[in-house]
C-alpha cells in the first residue's frame, strides 16, 4: 500500500504512515488522519483519485516543498520528499519498511507484491485514457494478467440490463461468443448480493452445480466481483479458468476488489465523458435552432428583437439599441450590419463614454493638421472610417451636449466637418446607437437633445435583460461552457442541477458579460467536472427567493409607483392622476421607502 515514511535529518525512519482513505490529512492537530510534530495545525490534505496521489496545502499561508520546491498541489510520484513545516515526509508507493523481496519472502509474497505493481502501473496508464473501447480492453488484460485467469468478461449495466461489453483470453485477444461463455447463476448472485464472490469447483458446488449455464460450461474456478461507483452498480468484472480447480484464493479475490474499486472510478469517468460528449452532440443540435448569428435564444422577448432585426436591417434607418449593460448590444449592432446591403462595407464601433471629451470630437470627425496640440497630419475620424458600411455609437447617452449638436448635422446632411477645418465631407454611413441609460428622462431633464434622440430613434431595439429570458440563461451557459473549455484547451464540464436552478433563480445585474466571467473562473478553478452553485460564486442568501403573490405584487406596486413618480418629476398629484389612483395611496408607499 502507498505510504508516508516521517524521517529525520539522518534519514532515519521515525514512523510510517499507509495511505488507505480517498482524503488524507496531515498536521499537527489530534484530529487529523496523520499527526505529525512540526506542521501546522492542520497543514496538508492528500488526495487519492484511482492510483494517482495529489497533496494539497491546507491553507495558502502553509509552506509546502516538494523536493525542495515550492508548491501549493502537487502529484506525488515514488519516494517523493515532502516538507511541511519542519517535518520530512517520503512518499512511496510500496511498504518500504519490509522489504519483503528480500532475503526470505515466499515466492507467494513476490508474487503479490508483483500484483500490486501491475495495478498500480495500469492504473497510471488508465488515468491518461478516455476513450471508453481501449481503455476496458486494457482493464481485461490486466485483471487477467494479475489473477492468472484465461479469460475475463466485462459486463456493464445498460438500460437496466447486464450486457458483456468485453471478453478476453490470456492472449489478450477478443472472443468470440462472449454471452454464452459466462454463468448466467453466478452473474445474478453478484448482482443480487453486489459481493465478491468465488467458485473454487463450480461442477461440485452445491449452490451452483445444478445451474444450466455451470454445466454447459463446465466450469471450474470462476471469481466475479461488482463495480460500484457511488452505491450504483456499474457492472461486473468476471474471470474463470476452465481446466483448473481451486486456482482463486482470497488474496486473488482481495486484489480483484481493489482493483475493482478503481477501475470503477475510472470507467465511471469514461462512461461520464461519453455522455458528455453525447450532451454536447445534443446541445450543439438544439443551438442551431436557437441561434440568429451570433446571438443565442428562444424566449419570446429575444425572439421579437429578432424578428424586428430582420425587418429593418435591410434598409438603411437608424436604430437605437436600449438595454442594460451585458445584454448583448453589440452583438445586435453586428447582425443589423450583416444582414444589410453594407454587409461588405466597415463596421466601426466607438464608445462614447470612454473616450475623454476633448478627444471625442477628433475621434468622431477627424482633424486637419495644426488643429491643435499634438495634431501634426490629418486624421480621418470613425465617421469616414465607416463611410460605405456602419458606425456603432456604444454608450450614445454619454455624449457631451456640444458634440450632440454636430452629430444631429451628420444625420441630418451626411457630410462632416474635420475639427480645424471648414469643408464639408460627405459620407454614406448607417448610424446603429446604443445605450443602458433612459434617454427619453434624459431628454426631460435637457441632457440629452430632443432632436437628436428622434433622428436616432427612427426604430428602436429593447433588449430583455437576462433575468427575464427563462431558460436561456441555462442555455447560453452550456454554450459558453463549450467556448472557454475549447479556448483553454480544457476538458468539457457541465452544469450540475443545483447550479441550473441558482443560475435562474439569480438576477444577473451584470447579464451575459457577468455570467460569462462566473463560467470562465469556475472552468479553470473547479477541480470537478460538474459545477455547482458554489462554483458560481452563487451561495444560498444571494438567490432571490420565491415569495407569496400578494408580496410579488406588492413589491412590483411599490417600484412602479416610484418609476412613476421619477417620470413626473416627483409631482405626487400628476402621477396619481396617471396611475388612476387616490394620491393617498402614493403617500402610503412613500411612508415605506
Amino acid at each position: 500500500m502507498p505510504t508516508f515514511q516521517l524521517r529525520d535529518a539522518t534519514s532515519g525512519v521515525l514512523g510510517e504512515f499507509v495511505l488507505r482513505k480517498s482524503i488524507t490529512s496531515i498536521g499537527s492537530s489530534p484530529d487529523n488522519d496523520i499527526v505529525i510534530i512540526g506542521a501546522a495545525e492542520h497543514h496538508a490534505f492528500v488526495h487519492c483519485d484511482a492510483s494517482a496521489f495529489q497533496i494539497q496545502a491546507a491553507d495558502r499561508a502553509h509552506d509546502l516543498l516538494i523536493n525542495g520546491k515550492k508548491k501549493k498541489k502537487e502529484t506525488l510520484r515514488h519516494l517523493d520528499e515532502v516538507s511541511l513545516g519542519s517535518a520530512r515526509l517520503v512518499f512511496s508507493l510500496l511498504d518500504t519498511s519490509q522489504p519483503r523481496e528480500q532475503a526470505g519472502a515466499s515466492k507467494e509474497e513476490i508474487a503479490h507484491l508483483d500484483s500490486y505493481r501491475r495495478l498500480h502501473d495500469f492504473s497510471r496508464k488508465l488515468l491518461a485514457e478516455y476513450e471508453l473501447g481501449s481503455l476496458i480492453n486494457s482493464l481485461m488484460d490486466a485483471v487477467i494478467a494479475i489473477t492468472n485467469a484465461d479469460k475475463g468478461f466485462l459486463i456493464l449495466s445498460e438500460n437496466d440490463e447486464f450486457k458483456v461489453k468485453v471478453a478476453r483470453n490470456v492472449n489478450e485477444e477478443d472472443l468470440a461468443n462472449a454471452v454464452d461463455q459466462v454463468s448466467d447463476a453466478v452473474v445474478a448472485k453478484v448482482v443480487q448480493s453486489r459481493k465478491a464472490l468465488i467458485v473454487n469447483d463450480a461442477l461440485n458446488d452445491a449452490e451452483f452445480n445444478s445451474s444450466q449455464s455451470v454445466i454447459n460450461l463446465n466450469l471450474c474456478s470462476v471469481m466475479c466481483v461488482p463495480l460500484l461507483d457511488r452505491g450504483s452498480l456499474l457492472g461486473l468484472i468476471y474471470v474463470g479458468n476452465g481446466n483448473v480447480t481451486s486456482l482463486f484464493t482470497e488474496r486473488h479475490l482481495e486484489l480483484l476488489t481493489v482493483f475493482a474499486a478503481q477501475a470503477s472510478l475510472i470507467v465511471a469517468n469514461a462512461i461520464m465523458i461519453n455522455e458528455l460528449k453525447l450532451d454536447n452532440q445534443a446541445l450543439n443540435r438544439k443551438l442551431s435552432g436557437m441561434r440568429f448569428g451570433s446571438i443565442i435564444g428562444a424566449c419570446d422577448a429575444i425572439k421579437d428583437v429578432f424578428r424586428t432585426v430582420e425587418r429593418v436591417a435591410p434598409t438603411s434607418v437608424n436604430v437605437l439599441i436600449v438595454g442594460e449593460t451585458g445584454t448583448g448590444k453589440e452583438l445586435i449592432a453586428h447582425e443589423l450590419h450583416a444582414r444589410s446591403p453594407r454587409a461588405k462595407g466597415p463596421f466601426i464601433t466607438l464608445n462614447c463614454g470612454a473616450i475623454p471629451e476633448n478627444l471625442l470630437e477628433s475621434e468622431l470627425f477627424g482633424h486637419v493638421k495644426g488643429a491643435f496640440t499634438g495634431a501634426t497630419s490629418n486624421r480621418e475620424g470613425s465617421f469616414q472610417a465607416a463611410d460605405g458600411g456602419t458606425i456603432f455609437l456604444d454608450e450614445i447617452g454619454e455624449m457631451p451636449i456640444n458634440l450632440q449638436v454636430k452629430l444631429l448635422r451628420v444625420l441630418q446632411e451626411h457630410t462632416i466637418t474635420k475639427v480645424g477645418s471648414t469643408k464639408l465631407e460627405k459620407v454614406d454611413i448607417r448610424v446603429v446607437a446604443a445605450t443602458n441609460k433612459d434617454l427619453e428622462l434624459a431628454v426631460r431633464n435637457h441632457e440629452f437633445r430632443e432632436d437628436l434622440f428622434y433622428r436616432l430613434n427612427v426604430v428602436m431595439l429593447r433588449l430583455p435583460p437576462l433575468r427575464d429570458r427563462g431558460d436561456d440563461v441555462v442555455v447560453i451557459a452550456q454554450f459558453l461552457i463549450k467556448k472557454i473549455c475549447d479556448e483553454f484547451n480544457l476538458p468539457l464540464k457541465q452544469l450540475g442541477a443545483d447550479a441550473v436552478i441558482a443560475m435562474k433563480k439569480y438576477e444577473w445585474p451584470g447579464n451575459i458579460r457577468q455570467l460569462e466571467n462566473r463560467l470562465k473562473k469556475a472552468i479553470v478553478l473547479a477541480n470537478r467536472s460538474v459545477l455547482n452553485p458554489d462554483d458560481l460564486d452563487l451561495p444560498p442568501e444571494v438567490l432571490r427567493d420565491i415569495v407569496p403573490l400578494a408580496d410579488a405584487k406588492e413589491h412590483f406596486a411599490h417600484r412602479y409607483i416610484l418609476e412613476a413618480l421619477e417620470r413626473n418629476g416627483g409631482n405626487r398629484t400628476q402621477t396619481a392622476r396617471e396611475l388612476d389612483v387616490d394620491p393617498r395611496t402614493i403617500f402610503r408607499y412613500l411612508e415605506k421607502t
